[in-house]
């Protein structure tokens, strides 16, 4: 989800993170530098005055994602809050990309903020399966590619979205049954050049006409008139895209193009990378599944994992860590509790008895084994619960609650 500059051809010797929507490599231990990727992106960072003005309209604490900075840069943050006060409409769009049969830890960042969001502003949601993505850049046959969005859906749905208000769509379904999406898919073809998708996106002479099309498909559902099941023939409803900051190239381009078209600029929440359990120089990948930790693993196969797996910050020997402490600016699992350890008071615990030296590794990743095993056992469960005709629902074109 994004648009700017490419940065697929960035050196990697240079002190230079690659980040677009398909590379995340960092060139530092404690992973890539947001400040500088949003001096390079032409975002805003998340500060302490926008979540106040959070606080002021929701009239509830911000979740522990925004206020630890996880989501740490926006677009239009402050118009959409406006947009709330003055009693006016947004809907919130978010997606996946479906080449695996699980989601693993990384994949619940944005769902897990955009569950808050729906609740806290009573909005709705759409949410994109980008099979048709899959199918392009992986080895899959296109029933390949719908079988895991089918899947992934799932999941997703064991998040806990309200269904009146949640529309989950599959490109591959929701392209013939909706001639607005695909409408609006070729007006913003027609508005980006091939020299711009190419300087955006670093395509080459070799890559097949289906991947340089692929933008505008991503693009199109941030435009209301994308689903008139929802909002009839309303064009001027904006919506607030929760995404990680790779997917930000394919919404620079659709910001700069939707004036062009008469349409409302998507806003963006922007969250961090969700680290791979060897460090935080990649994030994590589906394909490779001693990197991540899936909803799918059992409990045995957490502990395993992060045992076996997960960096850490801490010294060599105990003595050595006693005497110098642990570094939690690269120590995974202390990373993985900032994501996940809701309680603030226990984690700047950590946080101190770790660097003192005090807590040594070993307890460490006990405490994060026991989080996860909890936080995946609970999905589980309520993913059992949700049989293919729940998924059926909420994939079907319809009409949801809204304010409008």
């Amino acid at each position: 989800m994004s648009g700017g500059e490419s940065e697929n051809n960035v050196d990697p010797k240079q002190d230079e993170d690659i980040v677009d929507p398909w590379n995340v490599v960092s060139s530092s231990q404690t992973g890539v530098d947001y400040d500088k990727l949003i001096q390079r992106f032409g975002c805003l960072k998340i500060d302490d005055k926008l979540l106040e003005k959070f606080e002021q309209v929701t009239s509830k604490p911000v979740h522990h994602l925004l206020k630890r900075g996880i989501f740490f840069s926006h677009r239009d943050m402050h118009d959409i809050l406006k947009r709330h006060e003055a009693g006016k409409p947004f809907f919130l769009y978010t997606g996946r990309g479906p080449s695996s049969t699980a989601l693993h830890l990384g994949h619940m960042i944005p769902f897990m903020l955009t569950k808050w969001l729906q609740d806290t502003f009573d909005v709705p949601l759409v949410i994109q399966l980008t099979d048709d993505e899959k199918f392009l850049w992986k080895d899959l046959t296109v029933e390949e590619a719908k079988h895991l969005a089918f899947e992934n859906a799932r999941d997703i749905i064991a998040f806990g979205y309200d269904p009146e208000r949640t529309f989950i769509f599959s490109d591959f379904q929701y392209m013939g049954q909706c001639p607005e999406f695909y409408q609006n898919i070729c007006r913003v073809q027609k508005a980006v050049t091939f020299n711009q998708v190419k300087g955006i996106f670093g395509f080459g002479n070799s890559d097949c006409i289906g991947k340089i099309a692929f933008p505008a498909i991503q693009a199109a559902p941030s435009f209301s008139s994308t689903f008139p099941s929802i909002f009839g023939d309303k064009k001027d409803i904006p919506c607030l895209i929760p995404c990680a900051i790779d997917q930000d190239p394919y919404f620079r381009m659709t910001r700069d193009v939707a004036p062009r078209l008469g349409l409302p600029k998507p806003a963006l929440l922007h969250s961090e990378f969700f680290p791979a359990l060897q460090g935080a120089v990649t994030k994590m990948s589906a394909s490779d599944p001693n990197s991540s930790i899936f909803l799918s693993d059992t409990p045995k196969q957490i502990k395993n994992k992060i045992n076996k797996y997960a960096f850490s910050g801490g010294g060599a020997t105990i003595e050595e860590h006693k005497e110098k402490g642990g570094n939690c600016d690269i120590d995974i699992s202390y990373q993985y509790l900032r994501f996940f350890l809701e309680d603030d008071e226990r984690l700047e615990k950590i946080r101190k008895d770790y660097t003192s030296g005090e807590l040594l590794t070993g307890y460490l990743k006990q405490e994060l084994i026991g989080i996860l095993q909890k936080v995946v056992a609970e999905h589980q469960s309520r993913k059992k619960e949700i049989d293919d005709d729940t998924v059926k629902l909420f994939m079907t074109p319809r009409s949801l609650k809204v304010n409008l």
